[in-house]
């Protein structure tokens, strides 16, 4: 069935990129919906697998890493302030009217920022895609946009720790920011050192594509200490990327991963994004739904923006990186899991929060179209 379930996503992932260009769209747009489609939502063709999540979690990882192997490491460098900008202010204006919604919808004042911090979160993976077909993944909004998306997830994984404090958790806070900060420096001195030697060493071994198992040695390796230290493993991926983008092995191993992600890994990850959904018993909480994501996409790209237009961008390149900001991807989802877990967040309101995600997700790519458009 696994088999039957990839032809599909492939073969229906493909088609449905290709009709989204031609209707004017990028084509991640069109590889989201037809997830719906697809998906027990609509024709229920695909279920939503454990294993296809697990393929479509490799997706993502490879998709933030061949960003990182694109990234201009200078360019970065000098974006460090709109970023910063970018992300503070795209936590902040989530936030703070995700608390006022909260305690309107009569949530306990700790549910109430909670639901803000929820709000606050970003993931950029959904975007990347985006900024490679517009051609825009190397300029200075591309790098904002990927230096803010790491500001947002640190600042707001540390903001969720106070919370789960103050809710009773047992959460060591000096332990978890120590973790967060031993992770970059490790990352950075890893990158800097053992990354060029790896791939040395690995280069004039006697198998085939040698340096290419490396880079995604290096990769996996990275992503997953960045879960261990409470950041989101595509952190660590794009990191990885960034690390061997500074390397004599940087185009080789672009080509190569792109030709491996993109073949079959990347089209799993965005089309299961869609089979995910389920709209059963939901149609009571629609005005839930609807409130609630009219708020995370206004509040994350006004937010946002008004950091970019601060750092010096004019407003229509801050409102395509706000756009960008928008999409809450897995990120969001494992925040709002471990506020099920730790009771900060109702069953009930699970669905609606990942239905919300989705909706976040779908429109990012159209509006950042629409925003960058020349």
């Amino acid at each position: 069935m696994l088999v039957f379930h990839l032809a599909v996503i492939l073969f229906a992932s493909k088609i449905a990129g290709d009709l989204s260009v031609r209707l004017g769209q990028p084509s991640v747009l069109g590889k989201l919906l037809i997830g719906i489609v697809l998906g027990p939502a609509v024709l229920g063709i695909i279920t939503n697998q454990n294993i296809l999540h697990q393929l479509s979690q490799i997706g993502v990882l490879l998709l933030m890493f061949i960003a990182g192997l694109e990234t201009d490491v200078e360019e970065l460098r000098q974006t460090a302030k709109p970023s910063t900008y970018v992300g503070i202010a795209g936590i902040l204006v989530p936030l703070g009217l995700g608390y006022l919604t909260g305690l309107l919808m009569e949530l306990s004042t700790l549910e109430a920022i909670f639901l803000g911090l929820l709000l606050s979160a970003t993931s950029v993976s959904i975007s990347v895609q985006a900024l490679k077909e517009l051609d825009r993944l190397k300029s200075r909004e591309g790098m904002t946009i990927l230096g803010a998306a790491v500001i947002d997830d640190v600042l707001v994984i540390i903001a969720l720790a106070f919370v789960m404090s103050a809710a009773g958790g047992e959460v060591n806070l000096a332990a978890l920011v120590g973790k967060k900060a031993a992770f970059f420096g490790l990352a950075i001195l890893a990158g800097w050192k053992a990354v060029p030697w790896i791939l040395k060493r690995f280069a004039p071994l006697r198998v085939s594509e040698a340096v290419i198992s490396a880079a995604l040695l290096i990769c996996f390796f990275f992503s997953a200490l960045a879960e261990y230290a409470g950041v989101a493993a595509i952190i660590g991926a794009y990191i990885a990327g960034v690390a061997i983008s500074l390397t004599d092995y940087k185009h080789e191993v672009f080509e190569k991963v792109e030709t491996i992600g993109y073949s079959v890994f990347v089209p799993v990850f965005f089309t299961t994004i869609g089979v995910a959904v389920n709209f059963t018993g939901l149609s009571r909480y629609l005005w839930v739904i609807v409130l609630l994501s009219v708020l995370a996409i206004l509040t994350k790209l006004v937010g946002s923006a008004i950091g970019a237009r601060l750092s010096g961008f004019g407003w229509r390149s801050s409102l395509g990186i706000g756009a960008a900001m928008v999409s809450r991807g897995e990120v969001a989802l494992i925040i709002a899991a471990i506020g099920l877990e730790r009771g900060l967040l109702a069953e009930s309101l699970f669905p609606v929060i990942v239905l919300v995600v989705l909706v976040t997700t779908v429109v990012t790519p159209p509006m950042m179209k629409a925003f960058f458009k020349q």
